[in-house]
């Protein structure tokens, strides 16, 4: 069993190989769903880390349609990744019909050689899954992170399970989406996949001492300017010992 931490600084990212990942996907801004971190983070987290780093590539939030000036900034962060001892590069795009954009994707995976490849939750947004999880293969790709087109892992078990069924090892199919202590037991079981991806943070209070709660520099409510989201080294340690058990 293999479980790839999500990690949201350098920070996280140290926590999640103290607790025992195997790896990590690293991105910025999570409550977009990940983008490319910056390249100072990348070349720091490959300094501390010795299990593999994987790096998101991803120019934006919203939509995985892009432009040509997009596609061409995700090719340069691919060789940025790449020159800084990223092991894998994590990706995916779309056409307006939500099929896989098979042309950009070959683009990027060329870009990539020879680092791993993973498809990422892109995926959960196509209008036929069984059709794109045959074109990911056929692309090359080693992994495909999936949610089974629902908003949460757990949900998604029925679809996870015939993904794996279908891709019959010729690809990682990697539950993701608020996978937790809770219920990563039973995604594992009922579905047979090997590899899970997960988050596992928790709040951290900031040091600041004189704060000025009428300004909110995100805009985004909810959210405190006050604190921060890290990985929980614990919460990792007691999944990848769940994982143990699990046949």
């Amino acid at each position: 069993m293999l479980l790839e931490v999500c990690a949201n600084s350098v920070e996280s990212a140290i926590a999640a190989g103290k607790g025992g990942a195997q790896r990590v996907e690293l991105c910025d801004n999570i409550y977009e769903g990940g983008t490319t971190p910056s390249y100072g983070t990348i070349a720091l987290a490959r300094k501390h880390l010795s299990i593999d780093l994987h790096v998101i590539i991803r120019p934006r939030g919203g939509d995985f349609l892009y432009s040509s000036n997009e596609l061409e900034i995700m090719k340069q962060d691919i060789i940025a990744a790449k020159n800084l001892g990223a092991d894998a590069v994590v990706f995916g795009m779309l056409t307006p019909e939500g099929k896989i954009d098979k042309a950009a994707c070959r683009y990027l995976l060329q870009a990539a050689y020879p680092m791993r490849c993973t498809f990422h939750r892109a995926f959960d947004m196509v209008s036929d899954p069984f059709t794109a999880l045959e074109d990911i293969i056929d692309l090359g790709f080693d992994t495909l992170l999936t949610s089974g087109l629902q908003p949460k892992a757990f949900e998604g078990i029925p679809m996870l399970k015939k993904l794996v069924e279908q891709a019959a090892d010729r690809i990682s199919i990697m539950p993701g989406s608020g996978i937790t202590e809770e219920n990563i037991r039973d995604i594992a079981i009922q579905t047979k996949a090997k590899a899970f991806h997960v988050s596992l943070r928790k709040k951290q209070e900031s040091n600041m001492l004189f704060r000025n709660s009428d300004i909110r520099m995100g805009g985004i409510a909810g959210i405190s300017e006050y604190e921060k989201s890290i990985t929980d080294e614990m919460r990792v340690k007691a999944v990848v010992e769940m994982l143990k058990d699990i046949k």
